[in-house]
């Protein structure tokens, strides 16, 4: 049986949301090409040879399982615009006396202090 495992986001995903989500192509690219560095959905469109529409809907799942993060840039034009981060370092399935269970490592303690120094640095 696949129990959901605890995150600490306000609904925890559970085992099957995570697997079928990393079982998607484009989100697994996401992953990939935002751990390198943090990308707009444009340049994730170009670097993943997907569609915007697409893009935003695997940002989307993958922001909801705490996979990814988004913050928003503003360019030199003063528009604008999500900037993607993946989370994820490491994911770790257990199987144990028929349970299963997923556990994700993001690596990144999200103090609101440093959430606002980016922010600031940001502007």
């Amino acid at each position: 049986m696949l129990r959901p495992e605890v995150f600490d986001v306000s609904e925890e995903p559970s085992a099957e949301e995570i697997f079928a989500l990393l079982d998607d192509e484009y989100a697994r690219a996401i992953l990939a090409q935002t751990s390198i560095e943090p990308m707009s959905a444009k340049t994730l469109s170009d670097r993943c040879d997907a569609s915007l529409p697409t893009i935003y809907r695997r940002t989307e799942r993958l922001i909801d399982c705490d996979l990814l993060a988004e913050r928003t840039e503003i360019g030199e034009s003063g528009h604008h615009y999500s900037v993607f981060e993946a989370r994820l370092d490491s994911l770790t399935v257990e199987v144990d006396e028929g349970d299963i269970s997923v556990s994700l490592d993001t690596g990144r303690a999200e103090d609101p202090a440093d959430r606002f120094t980016d922010l600031w640095e940001g502007i």
